[in-house]
């Protein structure tokens, strides 16, 4: 079946703005594993419960999604620092299965939870400002998938910008980089491991904030989310910021082709077969660099 140049380009624009969210959310993940060493296995339903937080807002007091972002983005930040710091610290020094456990069985509070709270129905948000699309010649642009990639590109700047002239990110860059030297020139690597906590939950729930602006969502959403965050950061390297966000652009546009040509519910095979080929050809990832 043959496509002209507008519909593969639409296509594949939409699906750059799409891994730009993605990308923003598996950011989390990154900094999480680049500084504390920790792997969430809670990823995915965290996400989940920001997008379900999102819809609590605008359904009981109208906040827009876009400015939801920033009361759950904080809420999540010191969430993040007090599962780090009460409950996952003492995990650090133990064998990894241990944290894989722990991590799951928070999963599983959070998804209970959710499923307790809200129950089983699918919930979504459908502004109708962001039912229009961006004409821009022959290019159709998705509105809603516009505004969150601009807010997905805004949050990784300011996040890049954080740990590149901030004295705190310098310091958990330090930590990630050595821990043991951080802690010989007086740095407290334990709060700075909760920081570093905080921050990944921060992107997470700005980048839930968006995807309830694409995508329903239901109480077991969460394991699909984690594994498409570990996909991203294994193509884009595993505790690299800018391979997390250059995964997530080429996972966006991989799903978006492969429903184009193949089929719509193809695309996951698609992203597992771009994952199979980076690990044959660059084990580390695309990017293999820390913070």
């Amino acid at each position: 079946m043959l496509f002209d140049f507008p519909t593969l380009l639409n296509v594949l624009i939409s699906g750059l703005m799409t891994g730009l969210v993605y990308g923003l959310m598996a950011l989390g993940l990154s900094v999480i594993f680049g500084v504390a060493r920790v792997v969430n296995f809670a990823h995915g339903e965290m996400t989940a419960v920001a997008m379900y937080a999102a819809t609590f807002l605008f359904s009981s007091f109208g906040i827009n999604p876009f400015l939801a972002v920033l009361p759950i983005g904080v809420a999540f930040f010191f969430f993040g620092y007090g599962l780090q710091s009460i409950v996952i610290r003492p995990f650090i020094v133990r064998p990894q299965h241990t944290q894989f456990l722990l991590l799951l069985a928070v999963a599983i509070i959070l998804t209970s939870t959710l499923l307790i709270v809200f129950g089983p129905d699918a919930r979504a948000i459908n502004l109708d400002t962001l039912l229009e699309p961006v004409a821009i010649g022959e290019l159709l642009l998705d509105r809603a998938k516009l505004y969150a990639a601009a807010v997905a590109c805004i949050a990784a700047a300011a996040l890049f910008a954080f740990f590149r002239f901030s004295r705190i990110g310098t310091a958990v860059r330090a930590c990630a980089d050595n821990w043991l030297g951080a802690r010989i020139v007086g740095l407290d690597v334990h709060r700075l491991y909760a920081i570093a906590f905080g921050i990944g939950a921060a992107c997470v729930a700005a980048a839930g904030c968006m995807m309830i602006l694409l995508v329903d969502v239901t109480p077991g959403s969460g394991p699909a989310y984690t594994l498409l965050a570990f996909v991203i950061v294994i193509v884009g390297g595993l505790g690299s910021m800018s391979g997390a966000l250059l995964g997530g652009v080429l996972i966006g546009i991989s799903e978006a082709l492969g429903g184009l040509f193949i089929a719509p519910s193809a695309k996951s095979m698609i992203s597992f077969a771009l994952m199979i080929i980076v690990l044959i050809f660059r084990p580390r990832g695309l990017i293999a660099e820390k913070l």
